[in-house]
């Protein structure tokens, strides 16, 4: 296929802007090897591809279809996933580096076939580099219409000899990531009678809910729907809560699974929780403040990028040809990785976001010996 051309930044357009050099700066302080852009004015396509580290293998990463309010926002956006997702990967064990994609625009009125495709081109003409999957603002259906103009895309339906839905595997993750907290705290591993609250009860959400309610746990759920929050309550035997203030429950798990920030340093002196463990990506704001905060209360956090790697190793499986007992072993093992990642923390006397990425990283160091 014809390769697409990468657009400079001011090729944008002229609302949003950008500043060059606190680009690079931010790309340098993160250690981001590119950052492309791809403006298509015909089919209203403006979208951005973030990759971080491909030392372990090609970079992954979802596409994402917001309607940011600057550019800015969408790059920190871009820079932030991509570089979750190199350390997502390496705790896992998997041969993938981390990526991102933005698609500015909202996905729910703007979103076309037209669309999709053209950025499936962006996508092959970055030569394999980085490999497209779902988030935020797209499906499916989506890869569906990339594939027509790129093979690198994960995450496909079992019709088109893909993974299938990846949220399943998304919540096993953090259900094993779970389990491994509760070990840590309780002696044991059994969630019977535990109490844990889940923020957020979408795809992810609802699988993770219905598999805490199969030991037997006391769930509480909340989502920004109200109509949502009810249902899955009721199908589920739960207790409904408020969202907003879902983190304050006195339970021995809070499990944020829907937006990002949620544990800061406003909402942690509020907890009553002991552990928290959930899906959702970038949980932490303003992390350095907010990780002595939570390690001053006493409260065990399980790094998102450990234990929500469910939904990169269900697409790893399917670009490695693996079948469904290697891929639930992989998934399995995030409950070794996240004892292991509380145990260094315990040993080094740091925070375990500090013990995750320090083994992510020497995992990378490592693997560059033989590159």
């Amino acid at each position: 296929m014809q390769k697409q051309k990468v657009f400079n930044i001011r090729r944008l357009s002229n609302v949003m802007e950008v500043n060059d050099s606190s680009v690079f700066d931010k790309m340098a302080i993160s250690g981001h090897q590119n950052l492309f852009f791809c403006q298509d004015k015909a089919v209203q396509l403006q979208a951005i591809v973030a990759i971080h580290d491909t030392t372990l293998g090609p970079a992954i990463g979802g596409v994402r279809m917001l309607p940011y309010e600057s550019l800015t926002d969408a790059v920190d956006d871009a820079l932030r996933l991509s570089e979750a997702i190199t350390y997502k990967a390496s705790l896992a064990g998997l041969n993938l580096g981390g990526g991102s994609a933005i698609i500015i625009g909202n996905h729910r009125t703007e979103k076309t076939e037209v669309l999709m495709r053209r950025f499936g081109k962006f996508i092959e003409g970055l030569n394999g580099n980085f490999i497209a999957s779902t988030d935020i603002g797209t499906t499916q259906k989506d890869l569906e219409y990339m594939l027509s103009e790129t093979d690198y895309v994960a995450g496909l339906p079992a019709s088109l000899n893909g993974g299938g839905d990846t949220t399943i595997f998304a919540a096993r993750g953090v259900f094993y990531g779970i389990k491994a907290a509760v070990k840590e705290l309780y002696g044991d591993d059994g969630l019977a009678g535990r109490k844990i609250a889940v923020q957020g009860v979408g795809g992810v959400g609802e699988q993770l809910v219905a598999m805490l309610r199969a030991e037997n746990a006391r769930v509480y759920v909340s989502d920004m729907t109200e109509e949502r929050k009810m249902k899955i309550a009721a199908k589920y035997k739960a207790e409904p809560i408020t969202y907003s203030t879902s983190f304050e429950l006195d339970a021995d798990v809070y499990a944020p699974c829907a937006l990002g920030g949620t544990v800061n340093p406003e909402t942690v002196p509020r907890m009553r929780c002991r552990i928290i463990a959930g899906s959702a990506n970038n949980q932490l704001k303003e992390e350095g403040e907010t990780n002595r905060l939570l390690k001053e209360r006493d409260i065990l956090y399980t790094p998102d990028f450990l234990i929500n790697a469910g939904a990169l190793i269900s697409c790893y499986s399917e670009l490695e040809g693996y079948g469904n007992e290697r891929t639930e072993a992989l998934i399995k093992n995030i409950y070794n990785a996240t004892r292991h990642v509380i145990q260094k923390s315990i040993e080094d006397d740091i925070t375990t976001h500090e013990a995750a990425k320090q083994l992510a990283e020497k995992r990378i160091f490592d693997i560059k010996k033989i590159k």
